[in-house]
């Protein structure tokens, strides 16, 4: 009679392969995590800057303030874009693309683009 039971578990290759997915979306996740936080920044910004004035020169000169306090380096003042809607509120836009390395010749680039009405 078998006494011997079927042993059952991971093989080593199953955890060799788990372990390179997991530390390739980590090494992706800490290159995603600062451009994204930055977006956010930006566009909170950008907000902030709509609802500053009125006028281009004053809307720029907020976002400057803004720029250098939220330390954004992706968009300048004068890369923003400046409208007034059709109810006549002023609309900042943005748009950039962001290029990560992940390691050697692998990149991975992000396409940000955002807007904000004043209040």
């Amino acid at each position: 009679m078998g006494l011997r039971s079927r042993q059952r578990g991971v093989s080593l290759l199953a955890v060799l392969f788990w372990g390179v997915i997991i530390a390739f979306l980590f090494l992706v996740g800490m290159q995603v995590v600062p451009s994204f936080t930055e977006y956010r920044e930006i566009k909170a910004a950008t907000q902030r800057a709509a609802n500053a004035g009125d006028t281009v020169g004053a809307i720029r000169d907020a976002f400057s303030k803004q720029r250098q306090a939220g330390y954004i380096s992706s968009v300048a003042p004068q890369d923003l874009t400046i409208t007034k809607d059709a109810n006549g509120k002023v609309v900042v836009s943005f748009a950039y693309e962001k290029k990560l390395t992940l390691f050697g010749p692998v990149s991975l680039v992000i396409d940000y683009a955002g807007s904000s009405t004043a209040q």
